[in-house]
């Protein structure tokens, strides 16, 4: 028999594992810029870094006070008004009163996906959206747990923590640009151990990107397990969650082609289907349902 899981251990056990996954990304940055500074001088890399900080935090800063408007923008959504869609309005009064938030704005996707993202700086600043096909094809119960599941990922702060990840990723994705730029401009010299880290420099610039975006969606995979045990523990019931999840899994809507891929990590599965990998598969999420 296999052992229960407490959702309240799992969301301890994968916030640790998201700072953990969070601190890698911080360690290449600092590494890819010590190897050019070694390359060329201290004197050059600090020039890098401001620069790379002043153009990642006005894109991230802009970004982040507006990422719940950018995000509703970006998959056209509108808004659910209160009249139209009463059960939808209902079931978020309901889990906000069992979880102490303010009630979030809602709005619609119009999608035949069965899917919902939110979105928002903090609770105070949040939205929930869900695509149509959610309201269509989920029971009360399923919905009700995909909701919890998104005010979860609102509980969590998730918006303002993978804000300072894509902070990180973009100043290593900058830093690693102007380093292979400048090499056109460099002369290189004869020293043979700036030749050496020259290399290593290039190979760290090239390589740093794709790892750290590895490492991002690493970090959203593991925020999807922290939002299911919210979604546990504001419902008490596991059950219409794993309904809901193997709803999704059986679903033959076809894959979102008007969804940006820097949206689809804040949808609740991925909305191009099979392809990506910001999101945990479902049958490991409903496994680790099964068990709490």
């Amino acid at each position: 028999m296999k052992k229960r899981i407490d959702f309240r251990d799992q969301i301890t056990r994968n916030k640790r594992r998201s700072v953990f996954l969070m601190f890698s990304v911080f360690v290449i940055l600092v590494l890819l810029g010590y190897v050019i500074s070694l390359a060329f001088s201290p004197a050059y890399f600090f020039i890098i870094m401001i620069v790379a900080i002043l153009f990642s935090m006005s894109y991230i800063l802009i970004s982040y006070y507006n990422s719940h408007r950018i995000a509703i923008a970006s998959v056209k959504a509108t808004k659910a008004y209160k009249d139209d869609y009463k059960q939808y309005h209902s079931l978020v009064e309901g889990l906000t009163l069992a979880s102490g938030l303010p009630k979030p704005e809602l709005y619609i996707m119009h999608s035949k996906q069965i899917n919902a993202f939110a979105s928002g700086r903090d609770p105070q600043h949040a939205v929930i959206c869900v695509t149509e096909g959610a309201l269509e094809k989920l029971d009360k119960n399923e919905l009700e747990a995909v909701l919890a599941h998104e005010l979860g990922h609102i509980a969590s702060y998730d918006m303002r923590y993978m804000t300072l990840v894509a902070v990180m990723v973009g100043m290593v994705a900058i830093i690693s640009q102007i380093f292979l730029r400048s090499l056109w401009f460099s002369s290189g010299g004869n020293d043979k151990s700036k030749i050496i880290f020259m290399i290593i420099g290039i190979a760290l610039a090239i390589l740093a990107p794709i790892v750290v975006y590895i490492v991002q969606m690493s970090i959203s995979r593991k925020r999807e397990f922290v939002a299911d045990a919210s979604a546990v523990k504001f419902t008490r019931y596991p059950g219409g969650l794993i309904r809901a999840l193997k709803k999704i899994k059986e679903d033959h809507a076809p894959p979102e082609k008007k969804v940006s891929k820097a949206v689809a990590p804040l949808f609740i599965s991925n909305p191009f289907g099979a392809m990506g990998k910001t999101h945990p598969s479902l049958d490991k999420r409903i496994q680790v349902l099964e068990r709490m």
